[in-house]
């Protein structure tokens, strides 16, 4: 188990340290792991490595990337962000609208997807107006960060909790007959809303904007809401008992977003009579993060054949004992502190089976319902990156915009509006989610 422990480390310090080689850090981390295995050292083998990667979120992530590339190409996304904002009477509301909007759209896209999707309308506005347009990027990039957990597809961290969890898109909004960790983020997104209205309550500017974007193409904004529809609607099908039909089962999120993506790219270059539409989904891919997900669901999986998952969830149960207030409290801090400096996603994909085995020994080891500690860990992790520029890509591509475009952009520009809407909106979706679950 200690060298088990010593390569995890060290393959997550390198991970710290060379961003831009995190997928091949993963990758290599994996053979080890694999090697390690198959020369006895823990039962762990090459099968039980390619069984533990998790096709349906690969494809699931492959497939949404995909399609909310042709959104974007349509333009629909900057037509509906103009038709909002010339209903707005000033700079105040409408830099709040732009928030709010970018919020929606995360919930359903990814959230560097939806900064660059949202974050020109903000630009053009802020120019017209003849103010800083830093505290306006910022403030769309912030707000797409906190909604990315509000939906099964909203962002990795959830997608890998819906799959480790085995919850569907509905159960996002209602579960075992009570509201779901949806509820939770919209909360929070009206506490940072106040946060935004104060923030900018000096701007009251008027606003002149009109609806300039022409939509190229609706079909793409269809197959985004026909992607919402199966989803919710595969939650429903009976789980087959075994056989291939059940491995379609398991896999039936991801078929659905990829099979409409691939729909979407095939009718794209029909239409353009060229393979160019291929080229720009290809090209949106982002395979740094599948590849990263590729490796690190093997390396997790062999750190739970050796041992170290256990060894984790003991040691946070003696810190917070028998009490799960105590835990689900130390889960949300952590995860917002940790999530500020280093990226949620292998963070969220090495806690989630921690946070299981730390449920199991609740209770003088009866066990516990981990649904609140999985809550916690997603709310914490997805927000926490807003307290930092270097918490979450998003804030990355926002402030990577910015200096593109002449700006200067420092840490207590982001820290001025980060910080007070991190606070808010974990606090309202830490009481929600403890009132809701964790009092039963």
């Amino acid at each position: 188990m200690t060298l088990a422990l010593l390569l995890f480390a060290a393959t997550y310090l390198l991970m710290l340290r060379l961003q831009q080689y995190r997928p091949w850090v993963a990758l290599c981390s994996a053979v080890l792991f694999i090697v390690l295995g198959e020369a006895g050292g823990y039962g762990f083998s090459l099968r039980a490595a390619l069984q533990a990667v998790d096709y349906n979120v690969l494809l699931m992530m492959a497939g949404t990337m995909g399609t909310v590339a042709l959104f974007i190409e349509s333009k629909m996304p900057a037509r509906l962000a103009e038709m909002l904002i010339v209903r707005v009477p000033d700079v105040k509301r409408a830099v709040c609208m732009l928030a709010l909007f970018a919020g929606v759209i995360s919930a359903f896209v990814d959230n560097v997807a939806t900064v660059l999707m949202v974050a020109p309308v903000g630009l053009a506005i802020a120019r017209k107006l003849k103010i800083s347009p830093v505290p306006v990027i910022i403030s769309i990039a912030v707000s797409s960060n906190l909604q990315g957990a509000a939906t099964l597809v909203g962002d990795t961290t959830s997608i890998l909790l819906g799959s480790f969890a085995d919850m569907n898109f509905f159960e996002f909004f209602w579960m075992q007959g009570r509201p779901g960790i949806f509820w939770g983020v919209e909360l929070g997104a009206l506490a940072s809303l106040a946060v935004l209205l104060w923030l900018f309550r000096r701007e009251t500017q008027p606003v002149c904007a009109k609806v300039e974007t022409e939509v190229e193409d609706d079909v793409p904004a269809a197959l985004m809401l026909l992607t919402v529809g199966l989803l919710i609607a595969a939650s429903f099908l009976p789980e087959p008992a075994a056989g291939p039909l059940h491995t379609v089962y398991e896999l039936r999120s991801g078929l659905i977003c990829m099979g409409l993506c691939l729909f979407g790219t095939v009718r794209a270059c029909l239409r353009a009579k060229s393979a160019k539409p291929l080229g720009r989904v290809l090209g949106e891919l982002d395979c740094d993060t599948l590849l990263l997900l590729f490796g690190l669901f093997v390396v997790i999986a062999g750190i739970q054949a050796a041992g170290v998952i256990d060894a984790a969830a003991r040691l946070f149960h003696a810190v917070a004992g028998e009490s799960p207030f105590r835990l689900f409290t130390l889960l949300v801090v952590v995860s917002v502190v940790l999530s500020a400096f280093i990226d949620n996603i292998p963070y969220v994909a090495a806690m989630l089976p921690v946070v299981q085995s730390i449920a199991a020994l609740m209770n003088d080891g009866r066990g516990m319902e981990p649904y609140v500690f999985y809550f916690g860990l997603l709310t914490g992790a997805t927000l926490g990156g807003n307290l930092t520029p270097i918490g979450a890509s998003a804030n990355i591509a926002a402030i990577g915009l910015l200096r593109k475009n002449g700006e200067t952009v420092t840490t207590r520009d982001f820290l001025r509006i980060g910080v007070p809407f991190t606070l808010a909106a974990v606090l309202a979706g830490y009481v929600y989610l403890w009132l809701v679950w964790g009092r039963v």
